[in-house]
């Protein structure tokens, strides 16, 4: 790599990232001078983890782009969650269900929302597959239910917690279920998952540059790969200042990952706006409901690994009000899905119904 390259903000913010990791994150209070520190270089991770998503999905296309950045920043996702269950007390038995359902409902409504009226502001249509987004819904909609809702209703155990065979169950299913989406979109029916244009049919590939090289590819899914667990870790390393800051305001305290899922999940907002931006909503849809599918198909099965020898219980169902959210976002995903194209109206719908989602998290 030449040297101007190695001295690019895109090479020196990952790494002076990192750096910063490692000196902070034994540190339990930080003051505000590196609290401010911190913050920067987090935001800085961010935008260089969608710069080099964006170079390796340009080289690999798509669906293949979009499924690299939404398992990069799960798996790394999945790490933080059993860090902080592994370290937490009592109120880390809820911990995965809030961070689960806070990246579904980010994901489908945020994202999902976003991006939809970024197109339609733009180019007053939005066209995706019908097909590919609506197998994409439907698995979301399939692994919440096992892994969220049933909890709720089970009568094995009291409370809103799977036995260890349904527990099991459910870890099994979400890896099957993973492992046949990622099949269908990668190999069998990969042409469900491209981009479309007005008329239905396949759009060409964008061809207003070059494919990077395999050894820049290789450099950026590296640099990727350090960027975002510079982002999950800086965003541990910050939720003690978030926390004190919530507490401030009065908010509650699971607030506080509400607000985490959202750093966590910036990288793929930024990208699936800025596919939005280029009449690519299909990528952007890839990125949202895909980023959801691997939420729960990834996390899951760790986290029911994680609770051999973790201590206390694991509270995966989801409480009335979060119920009716999800309930709400599905059938709105539904009718969004189904006609293949939208407008800002549905983009609006969606955002409005994240809007709630973080109202209720504030009021509940």
């Amino acid at each position: 790599m030449p040297l101007r390259s190695l001295l690019s903000w895109t090479v020196l913010v990952p790494v002076l990232a990192i750096i910063a990791l490692a000196i902070t994150w034994t540190h339990k209070e930080l003051g505000i001078i590196p609290v401010l520190i911190v913050a920067i270089l987090l935001a800085g991770a961010v935008l260089t983890a969608v710069h080099h998503a964006e170079i390796v999905a340009h080289r690999v296309g798509e669906p293949f782009g979009s499924l690299v950045l939404a398992v990069a920043v799960t798996v790394i996702e999945v790490g933080l969650i059993v860090t902080l269950m592994s370290s937490g007390g009592p109120e880390a038995a809820t911990l995965a269900r809030d961070t689960i359902f806070a990246a579904v409902m980010i994901t489908t409504n945020g994202i999902v929302g976003l991006s939809l009226l970024v197109g339609a502001l733009r180019y007053g249509l939005t066209p995706f597959n019908a097909e590919g987004t609506g197998a994409e819904l439907a698995t979301v909609t399939t692994l919440a239910a096992l892994s969220l809702v049933f909890p709720t209703f089970t009568t094995t155990l009291p409370g809103p917690v799977y036995s260890a065979p349904q527990m099991a169950f459910a870890a099994v299913a979400s890896l099957v279920l993973y492992g046949m989406f990622v099949f269908t979109q990668t190999i069998r029916h990969r042409d469900f998952f491209v981009p479309v244009t007005d008329e239905g049919t396949v759009a060409p590939e964008e061809d207003h540059a070059r494919p990077p090289s395999g050894g820049r590819t290789a450099a950026s899914l590296v640099l990727l790969v350090v960027a975002l667990v510079a982002v999950v870790g800086l965003a541990k390393v910050e939720s003690p200042a978030i926390e004190a800051a919530v507490e401030a305001v009065g908010f509650p305290q699971s607030f506080v990952g509400v607000v985490i899922a959202l750093l966590v999940l910036l990288p793929e907002t930024i990208a699936a706006v800025r596919a939005a931006a280029r009449q690519r909503v299909q990528i952007s849809l890839n990125l949202a409901y895909g980023s959801a599918i691997a939420s729960i198909g990834l996390t899951i099965p760790v986290i029911v690994l994680a609770s051999i020898w973790l201590n206390g219980p694991l509270h995966l169902g989801l409480g009335g009000t979060q119920l009716v959210l999800f309930i709400l976002t599905v059938i709105v995903s539904v009718l969004t899905v189904v006609p293949g194209r939208a407008t800002r109206l549905q983009g609006g719908v969606h955002l409005a119904i994240l809007a709630a989602f973080i109202f209720l998290a504030v009021n509940p």
